[in-house]
């Protein structure tokens, strides 16, 4: 684990911090009036301690930090585990709530407004209304969570991320593949779902955190000189290395990864997102039997489009 990656949303941010002063009053008030739940909560709770800066009382205290290790809840023991099926990405809720709900309450009084004028000073509330509308669409669209289904085939690599294949790069030397691999670049825009996939059946082996700079991420030099997060991988059933990189765009300024070396993840399972539009990008081996399946311009799937094959 990169030292640097002490929380799952290494860039921080506004609603981090708002999320985090919401945790504090909240963890008051159950200290406070509800010290029967978190007396049960706490006999529920397993593992070591946990470096959280501030006290465990219910799995929502882990949110920022399940990285670390360390305090966890079985999922029948978690109250909190139902908002993991919502359509929407759970690491993404504060902004919705936040984002698509502060437009959302603009546009209805704009619209209560609106209705309320006559003439050319009617021209503004409703302007404002129909940009505030689209906006939340945009909003409450981008951080949408789709089912996917994976292929049943363990010879393929499937796409980690939705979006769209910017560049395909031969590499000569990789230092985690240890030989030649191939480099393929998706380019996420603000209409793509933001959540990225493991393309295989994997094991985590370790993470790299670069803080950077917000480059255009349709633009090559981005995967150099951007804010980056590397999640280094080890396929369970061959033990090949792969690589699945989460870069920062010029609007999307933070990744969030919740996964931890050691950790095992399913072919298309969750284990990050990048908010607000992005890159992301998969370094496979290039041995003799790899068969690449998507072109330049191609669009792409997170857990579902193949990728790669080894034949």
């Amino acid at each position: 684990m990169d030292p640097h990656l002490t929380t799952i949303q290494p860039g921080g941010g506004v609603i981090i911090h708002l999320e985090k002063g919401w945790g504090k009053i909240r963890r008051w008030y159950l200290s406070t009036f509800r010290r029967s739940y978190v007396e049960k909560m706490a006999g529920l709770r397993k593992g070591d301690f946990n470096p959280c800066p501030h006290p465990v009382l219910d799995p929502r205290d882990l949110k920022f930090y399940r990285n670390q290790g360390g305090y966890y809840w079985l999922p029948q023991d978690d109250p909190f585990k139902w908002r993991d099926e919502l359509p929407f990405a759970r690491a993404g809720l504060a902004e919705l709530l936040v984002m698509g709900g502060g437009l959302a309450l603009i546009a209805v009084l704009c619209l209560v407004w609106g209705l309320n004028q006559s003439g050319l000073l009617a021209v503004i509330p409703w302007a404002v209304f129909v940009a505030a509308t689209a906006i939340c669409g945009i909003v409450v669209w981008f951080f949408r969570n789709p089912k996917r289904v994976p292929p049943n085939d363990r010879h393929v690599v499937i796409s980690p991320a939705d979006g769209k294949v910017v560049e395909i790069e031969e590499l000569a030397h990789d230092d985690y593949i240890g030989g030649p691999a191939i480099k393929i670049g998706i380019f996420l825009s603000l209409f793509n779902v933001h959540i990225n996939r493991s393309p295989v059946a994997a094991r985590v082996v370790g993470l790299k955190y670069r803080p950077g700079k917000y480059l255009n991420a349709m633009r090559p030099e981005s995967a150099r000189e951007n804010e980056q997060v590397s999640v280094m991988l080890e396929e369970l059933a061959t033990g090949r290395p792969m690589i699945v990189r989460q870069i920062t765009g010029a609007v999307a300024r933070r990744i969030v990864c919740w996964v931890k070396p050691d950790d095992e993840l399913a072919m298309g399972e969750q284990f990050g997102m990048i908010k607000l539009g992005s890159r992301t990008e998969l370094v496979v081996p290039h041995e003799q039997n790899v068969q690449l399946c998507v072109s330049i311009g191609d669009k792409v799937s997170a857990g579902s489009t193949i990728m790669i094959r080894f034949r």
